[in-house]
């Protein structure tokens, strides 16, 4: 009887070799020969699955996206039934800033994926919806709990900035996580007011 392959699974292989490669190696060094012996896999293989560079980053980066979004929902989850909009704001921001190896290495990816799109506009079209209902929830969350006087997007806009500037600032070893996440709770600050008690810092 043929043995049952389990497509995904050998796709989710390959894009794991290829986070390895980019991580460990720099986007320069992703092809279908360094993925495929990276995967312990023939070229063969690889490309049987990505017919093209592009659709293996664009693979990889849905591999990280959903990793991002089973370590916030995790910690979401811990925050209880019904999280303030502060609480639960902070906690996502928090979970997608590289501040352990794990999300280090998905950083480095998804970093060195946005620099990849910044001159292939066609495959950077791709991330436009996510990034837009990231910033509608963002959006939503800051107007249910902001301070007067703030504009809701435009607060999104900026505080997703700052977050991805803090990632990239950690990822390059400029500043402890503790600094990072001080700065981010002042950006909270700043649309919230002062935090009424230290709980749940420090993530």
């Amino acid at each position: 009887m043929p043995k049952r392959v389990d497509h995904r699974e050998r796709r989710a292989l390959i894009a794991d070799a290829l986070m390895r490669v980019a991580a460990e190696q720099g986007l320069e060094a992703v092809s279908l020969r360094h993925v495929a012996a990276a995967a312990g896999v023939s070229a063969g293989m690889v490309q049987h699955y990505f017919r093209t560079r592009d659709e293996m980053m664009t693979f990889a980066l849905a591999v990280v996206r959903e990793r991002n979004e089973a370590r916030v929902t995790r910690a979401i989850r811990a925050l209880g039934a019904t999280p303030a909009p502060r609480a639960l704001l902070r906690t996502m921001l928090a979970e997608l800033l590289p501040l352990d190896e794990e999300r280090r290495a998905d950083g480095r990816v998804a970093l060195a994926f946005l620099a990849y799109t910044a001159v292939r506009p066609a495959v950077a079209a791709a991330l436009h919806d996510e990034t837009a209902a990231l910033l509608g929830f963002i959006a939503q969350l800051i107007r249910a709990g902001t301070v007067e006087g703030v504009d809701p997007e435009q607060a999104a806009v900026g505080l997703l900035a700052v977050m991805e500037g803090l990632g990239i600032y950690l990822l390059g070893g400029h500043y402890p996580p503790e600094t990072a996440l001080a700065a981010l709770d002042t950006q909270l600050d700043l649309l919230f007011g002062p935090e009424p008690s230290p709980a749940g810092r420090g993530r």
